[in-house]
């Protein structure tokens, strides 16, 4: 059986379109639940359903000008990405997010999809109140939106401070409400001033990194020492029997930093993992 890849040409485009910070990203999810649209592209982005599954977000280029081609997707290896997801997911429709209608016919063109079949612009669904808010919110806060929920899109913004945005949503009449979350990201700028971190937040962090490693069974102690901009922790913990006690600790240890810089944007300096003992599964 021979295996005809999904023809990019045949998934129906459909576009958003407005000015920068006016809040299109703030309402894709619901022009694209009105649509029923399950695949959104924004700022180098593929999100199906609320999750990346391709791209990664033009808000991390260094330069004006690759933020500019990564939103565009004019990198070869760029395209490869997003057309090998699209093809691997079978999408029918997708919808993307653009500042004009030429930048969302370019991107249409850079990954071989049909030519826009239908453009939502963004006074089609907000008021002139409302994106003057988001406008502002944009200058004086340094905020972004991006529809996928805040734990999603954490991994892919080291340096960056994210907040969850929560909205009370409706299936329908008689439908319970659910909650749709949003992530936003707002860049460490000179103009936040100085914030701190409580102790207790590493310590969940680094509590919920054990978790998803089977051979830490648990976390005893931990402990913060923030010096000269750089956060120096010390952790214990008891492993479980049957595994390589180097290979794990140098994998949590790792992965702890990892994910504390990208969550807290704040500088790890050094992480001490000590082993205080070895947990015996009951027979």
């Amino acid at each position: 059986m021979i295996f005809e890849p999904q023809p990019l040409h045949k998934i129906k485009t459909y576009a958003f379109v407005g000015p920068s910070g006016t809040g299109k990203s703030y309402r894709a999810q619901m022009v694209a639940n009105e649509k029923n649209i399950s695949y959104i592209i924004d700022d180098g982005l593929l999100i199906r359903e609320n999750e990346v599954i391709a791209g990664t977000s033009a808000k991390k280029a260094p330069t004006k000008i690759e933020t500019v081609k990564q939103a565009l997707f004019m990198q070869p290896e760029q395209q490869a990405e997003i057309k090998k997801a699209l093809r691997k997911y079978k999408a029918e429709s997708i919808l993307i997010l653009g500042t004009s209608d030429d930048m969302v016919n370019k991107i249409a063109k850079n990954l071989d999809l049909q030519e826009i079949s239908e453009r939502i612009y963004i006074n089609d669904v907000a008021t002139e109140e409302e994106m003057k808010e988001a406008k502002r919110i944009r200058q004086t806060e340094g905020k972004h939106v991006i529809p996928v929920p805040t734990f999603e899109i954490k991994k892919d913004f080291s340096g960056y401070l994210l907040d969850p945005l929560q909205i009370f949503k409706s299936k329908g009449k008689g439908a319970k409400p659910y909650i749709s979350e949003k992530s936003i990201i707002r860049p460490t700028f000179s103009y936040m001033g100085n914030f701190t971190i409580s102790d207790n937040v590493f310590r969940q962090i680094i509590e919920c990194v054990a978790e998803r490693l089977e051979a830490v069974y648990r976390v005893n102690k931990v402990r913060i020492d923030t010096m000269q901009g750089n956060t120096n922790i010390y952790i214990e913990v008891i492993l479980e029997y049957g595994y390589n006690i180097f290979e794990i600790l140098k994998e949590f240890k790792e992965k702890c930093k990892k994910e504390i810089e990208n969550l807290t944007a704040m500088n790890v300096g050094t992480i001490d993992i000590v082993a205080k003992g070895i947990h015996m599964p009951e027979q």
